[in-house]
């Protein structure tokens, strides 16, 4: 149970910690001042719609996520959203392509050789379909947390700062709902995408509230990172090298490193979802349909990693405040009909 409850939590927080977030320019364009009070908000919503997430999947043992959409959403918006997560996976997998190049280039690397990096990367993870990724995640992202935590936590005792301090004003408090917002509807594609392989309620709970936890705590160090170096972050494609801009180089190269990890992790999860969505209409091998899918997204990476961040990320947002209502009100309005 808890260790089936541990492999979906590391697949939802490798989903959630793509380019943007782990980079800090997603959390710099929804948070920065006032919002202890949003990132807390943030990881209540976030909890409590990944368990109806899960819970549908789970009752439906779903193997792609058009079926938990339409318990969510409804039959009528069910093919409006299921353009929009279809949309949303490629251009956001997109952009972890385009953040992968970006990474290179921290190490003077041509833009284009980290972009056929991860290409090849995802080729060779898919050839042994779901699994791959599952076994994946749970080696990369205890790694991962652990390190960007470490970083955080000892550029808050080296700049001797409060976590508290910023609680007097909480004017962006409504910047919870988009940011959540954005999040889940990748994870409606990747979790509706192995409802069969979940076993009991018991690990739906375990992963809802670790993933909610580990997160939610994330975000409000990094935030608080963010805030310090606030005039800084306008000469930064990634915002955490403006954090690092200070340390050895040692430490630079290790957060890089795990900063390719978390874009990795986070197109793997993008991928995972169109080929699930795909494969029963193309009868070919699922590393091939891979292949196709990665090939059609070369020619969009010319468009540079902060300016998709910055104009997708909140669009998104924005538009996913129905799904996010939805999944909110579901335990509700749930009760007067069937339970899940």
């Amino acid at each position: 149970m808890w260790k089936s409850g541990f492999k979906w939590m590391f697949l939802i927080i490798g989903t959630t910690i793509g380019a943007g977030y782990a980079s800090g320019r997603e959390l710099w364009e929804f948070f920065g001042h006032g919002s202890g009070l949003a990132i807390v908000l943030f990881m209540v919503f976030f909890t409590i719609s990944l368990y109806v997430i899960m819970s549908v999947s789970y009752k439906n043992a779903s193997t792609e996520y058009r079926p938990v959409l339409r318990e969510i959403v409804g039959d009528k918006l069910a093919p409006v959203y299921d353009v929009m997560i279809f949309v949303y996976l490629f251009t956001t997998t997109v952009v972890m392509m385009s953040g992968s190049g970006a990474t290179g280039q921290a190490f003077n690397f041509p833009y284009w050789w980290g972009i056929v990096f991860i290409c090849i990367m995802l080729f060779l993870l898919f050839l042994r379909d779901i699994s791959g990724l599952l076994s994946m995640n749970q080696i990369i992202l205890p790694i991962l947390i652990v390190g960007l935590l470490y970083i955080l936590l000892t550029f808050t005792y080296d700049e001797s700062l409060n976590l508290f301090s910023n609680w007097r004003e909480q004017h962006n408090w409504t910047s919870a709902f988009p940011f959540t917002a954005l999040n889940i509807l990748p994870l409606i594609a990747v979790l509706g995408a192995v409802g069969d392989k979940v076993k009991s309620k018991q690990e739906i709970w375990i992963a809802s509230l670790g993933s909610g936890l580990i997160l939610g705590v994330l975000t409000y160090i990094y935030n608080n990172s963010l805030i310090q170096i606030a005039e800084e972050i306008l000469l930064y494609e990634i915002p955490l090298f403006a954090i690092l801009s200070n340390y050895p180089f040692q430490m630079v190269i290790f957060m890089t490193i795990l900063l390719w990890f978390a874009i990795f992790t986070t197109a793997a999860s993008g991928v995972l979802g169109l080929t699930t969505r795909l494969v029963s209409y193309f009868k070919i091998p699922f590393w091939l349909l891979v292949t196709i899918i990665l090939a059609t997204m070369i020619p969009l990476t010319t468009v540079g990693f902060s300016t998709l961040v910055s104009v997708l990320y909140p669009l998104y947002g924005l538009l996913n405040l129905y799904v996010l209502t939805r999944l909110l009100l579901f335990p509700l309005w749930y009760k007067t009909g069937k339970k899940i």
